[in-house]
């Protein structure tokens, strides 16, 4: 209980109810607008990805009414269905928005389960975003709620759980909820019932599996799913998140920050903070490609190179560095996104889109052998300055010895697409018209931009939907 009486779940539900009948504000409104054209971006990209194509065939098969969009085909599913098959397009390629220190995609989740709801429901466009900023501000909180200060790492994540799908069922279960006009009790039942759908383990990150690029789909599905179920009458336990057999216990024991849940809610907002990512591959390999970048710009002659030592925080070595053989020959394009060598690589021999983009992650370029010869030069290392910074920015330095006994150094601590090292909205836009052009044409990707950051005096998405389909 907080000192209020209520339940940790049920001031979170209070939040939601309270946004679905005030608005938030036009700032919090115009980051959610971003947050939703990214997603969009990412989504649109994904369409011809494996994982896509056969979860569009799964809920092809399961049929029954379409009320909602299925991004890119020019279908409409089921509300859950069209959620499943869109979340999983938004976390495809890894090039989702990062929340830290906890080390969530929320958007990835929150934005799918709210679309669906929202156009199957007939909501304006001003409520969608109320229900995305509320949502992705749930699930970060239930983020930091695992986070344990001492470790200086999230919970979830050392034991193997992705708490980006977890968590994201939950928060997104608000934003349906309120879409579907829910009260607060309402609201506080869905989450309770989302609270028993969330999953996701990591080990596709290690040892391979496409697995990983459904869990947003899963959340969002499950988000849409217990909505309708608080809906017809199904309720959740009132202790769902701080009780002796709830969420936070059951995922990740006695290392629980509860403050982090309700501290300042309402007043502060993590949603601005959340950090868009400028390349699709892991974030955990940014500020590498970053030191990488700085380098080439200096003149480095990869011809050159004898070896390569990438430090990094800690922590983030068995994502990015481990197992060694596979970091340095990764498995598949989608492998290489997760490899500190490989991104380092790519980046030095000179990347597209905003540094690295989705061509420097096909199969092809990942078996790429300037690549992989450049790549098997790279040692992954702990270094102490990194651990001090992480998990609030997930820095790097990169050290490069020259065959003629040069060597080079770039350090960067501050990730790109943060608070501080922002990308502009020159290079905000540049990433999504980049990304909706592998599915729409130059003029559609410009009309959903203004669709999107307009969406506040939207009265309904059909506009936005019939672009998206």
């Amino acid at each position: 209980m907080t000192g209020d009486g209520m339940t940790s779940v049920q001031r979170l539900a209070a939040l939601a109810a309270d946004a679905g009948e005030r608005g938030l504000s036009p700032e919090l409104r115009a980051d959610a607008a971003r947050r939703v054209l990214d997603a969009l971006g990412n989504s649109l990209a994904a369409t011809a990805e494996p994982p896509a194509r056969a979860v569009g065939d799964l809920v092809a098969e399961w049929g029954g009414a379409g009320r909602a969009t299925a991004i890119g085909t020019g279908t409409r599913l089921p509300e859950p269905s069209a959620a499943l098959l869109n979340g999983t397009l938004a976390h495809s390629l890894d090039f989702d928005d990062t929340h830290l220190p906890s080390v969530l995609h929320p958007s990835a989740s929150v934005v799918p389960a709210a679309l669906a709801v929202a156009e199957s429901r007939g909501a304006g466009g001003a409520l969608l975003l109320d229900a995305v900023g509320v949502g992705i501000e749930i699930t970060v909180r239930l983020g930091m709620a695992g986070y344990d200060r001492d470790l200086g790492n999230s919970v979830f994540f050392e034991r193997g759980l992705h708490a980006t799908a977890i968590c994201g069922a939950v928060g997104a279960a608000a934003s349906a909820a309120m879409l579907s006009g829910l009260d607060a009790a309402g609201i506080a039942d869905a989450m309770g019932i989302a609270a028993s759908m969330g999953s996701g383990i990591l080990e596709a990150n290690r040892t391979g599996g496409t697995v990983k690029r459904i869990h947003c789909g899963w959340a969002a599905h499950a988000a849409v799913t217990a909505a309708g179920l608080a809906r017809t009458g199904i309720t959740g336990p009132p202790t769902v998140l701080e009780g002796r057999f709830g969420f936070l216990q059951a995922f990740c024991g006695d290392q629980v920050d509860l403050d982090a849940l309700t501290s300042g809610l309402g007043e502060h907002w993590e949603l601005p903070g959340i950090f868009f990512k400028p390349y699709p591959c892991n974030h955990f390999t940014h500020a590498g490609i970053d030191a990488a970048r700085r380098l080439r710009e200096r003149g480095l002659d990869t011809a050159g190179i004898e070896s390569i030592e990438l430090g990094a925080p800690t922590p983030v070595l068995r994502t990015i560095g481990e197992p060694h053989e596979d970091k340095i020959r990764p498995k598949s394009g989608y492998h290489a996104a997760f490899s500190g060598p490989y991104t380092v690589a790519a980046a030095l021999l000179g990347g597209g889109g905003l540094g690295v983009f989705h061509e420097d992650f096909t199969d092809e370029a990942a078996a790429d052998p300037a690549r992989l010869a450049l790549a098997a030069k790279v040692r992954c290392v702990p270094d102490a300055r990194c651990d001090e910074i992480f998990p609030h920015q997930f820095p790097a330095v990169l050290r490069v010895r020259m065959r003629d006994g040069t060597e080079l150094e770039a350090r960067v601590d501050d990730n790109r697409g943060g608070p501080g090292n922002p990308l502009s909205s020159e290079e905000l836009a540049t990433k999504f018209r980049l990304n909706a052009t592998r599915c729409v044409t130059e003029s559609q990707a410009d009309r959903i931009t203004d669709l999107t950051y307009h969406l506040a005096e939207a009265d309904d998405l059909s506009d936005l939907t019939s672009l998206l389909a």
